[in-house]
């Protein structure tokens, strides 16, 4: 980041983050004060936490997927069991007698 230009001239996309860092940086005695900028600086150069969210997102869908297809599986194996399987469209009393 020494020059501050990118690889097609111009600004680099984190120049201004690592300007913010590094002004903070001369102006503190404690060093521990600039995290926040640096976290920035450091986001926007590998983008750690982005990608840790992307993958938690990829997780959870894979997930429910996963889960989808179980419940699929259940009912399938219900039906090939020659189990009834009701769907809900139609109440009963506990009687065993259709509401209309």
């Amino acid at each position: 980041m020494a020059s501050g230009f990118g690889y097609s001239g111009g600004r680099s996309r984190c120049f201004t983050y690592w300007q913010e860092f590094s002004k903070c940086y001369a102006q503190t005695s404690n060093p521990q004060e600039c995290r926040p900028q640096s976290e920035d600086y450091i986001e926007c150069l590998h983008h750690p936490k982005e990608i840790a969210r992307a993958k938690a997102v990829q997780d959870e869908f894979v997930r429910q997927v996963e889960h989808k297809v179980k419940e699929e599986h259940k009912v399938a194996d219900a039906v090939a069991s020659g189990t009834i399987v009701g769907v809900g469209l139609i109440q009963r009393d506990k009687d065993g007698d259709a509401k209309h």
